[in-house]
């Protein structure tokens, strides 16, 4: 854990555009407040029926053909506000604080205290949730009269891509075997964003089951690991395991969520808090 923690903060330090603050970035090493937080937004999918029978998506009527399946789009929101006492300590979360998000200088979205120091919201519960591309996002927690901010600049856009949409309409692959995707080139003089990939299989009615594979963090510590080591996340091919596509005749989503990483904005918080932000693309898989 102390290596992890020292490993974070070293790459915390040198993405950080404050890390010329020495000041600053010397509170935020002490500081023993930990913030981690997503703003994860996935649009609407219209599924054909024909592909969840197994048949020829190019069959498909329009959404209002009676032919598709839809799953609205989501934005959810996640934080964990917690503190640490030493470099081997684990996060503890803090409950009872107010912990909104902002975007830019819109009013603050509150997020809804689940235990055990983390707080959530999503867009089915609140219309106010809303993902703008190149936004700037606030995650606020006060305690205590004491507020803590961590921030994450330039949101990103949908990251098209290509194999999600074979002329088929959807991917075909065996059962038990891996699926790789190439991310598209970043924008000139940026950098990649981080990629995260979920796939959930969907029944002959259209209901999701269980997660069959997802890389995106979800403890403090998968956190501090990524802020240890983005690379692995901005690579420019994405090849998802054989596991998560286990079952024959089955159709699956696949959720890839392009990511911009910030961190701390204000100098209470500890320099290894980690929040992102990112919106998705979506593809449909089925097994032979």
């Amino acid at each position: 854990m102390k290596r992890l923690l020292l490993s974070a903060l070293a790459a915390a330090a040198a993405l950080s555009p404050l890390a010329c603050d020495l000041e600053k970035t010397g509170n935020q090493l002490r500081a023993d407040h930990v913030m981690v937080g997503t703003l994860l937004a996935t649009p609407q999918v219209d599924v054909c029926a024909s592909a969840l029978a197994g048949f020829d998506a190019g069959t498909c009527g329009t959404p209002d053909s009676g032919d598709t399946v839809s799953f609205p789009g989501q934005t959810a929101a996640f934080v964990f506000f917690g503190t640490k006492s030493g470099e081997n300590s684990q996060p503890e979360g803090l409950s009872g604080a107010t912990v909104t998000l902002q975007a830019g200088s819109a009013a603050g979205v509150p997020l809804n205290a689940q235990g055990g120091g983390s707080y959530g919201v999503t867009s089915d519960s609140t219309d106010a949730l809303k993902y703008t591309s190149g936004a700037t996002y606030s995650f606020f927690a006060e305690q205590g009269g004491t507020k803590y901010e961590a921030r994450v600049e330039d949101s990103p856009t949908k990251e098209a891509i290509a194999a999600f949409h074979p002329p088929e309409g959807f991917v075909r692959l065996n059962a038990n075997t891996a699926f790789a995707f190439d991310r598209p080139a970043p924008p000139p003089n940026q950098d990649r964003t981080l990629g995260f990939v979920t796939v959930v299989p969907l029944g002959s009615n259209g209901e999701k089951g269980k997660a069959t594979y997802s890389n995106v963090p979800t403890t403090p510590v998968e956190f501090l690991q990524l802020a240890a080591m983005p690379a692995t996340f901005r690579e420019a091919r994405v090849t998802i395991p054989a596991t998560a596509f286990p079952t024959p005749k089955q159709t699956y989503l696949i959720i890839f969520q392009a990511v911009r990483m910030g961190g701390p904005e204000s100098d209470n918080l500890f320099l290894g808090s980690v929040v992102l932000a990112g919106t998705a693309e979506v593809g449909i898989a089925r097994t032979n």
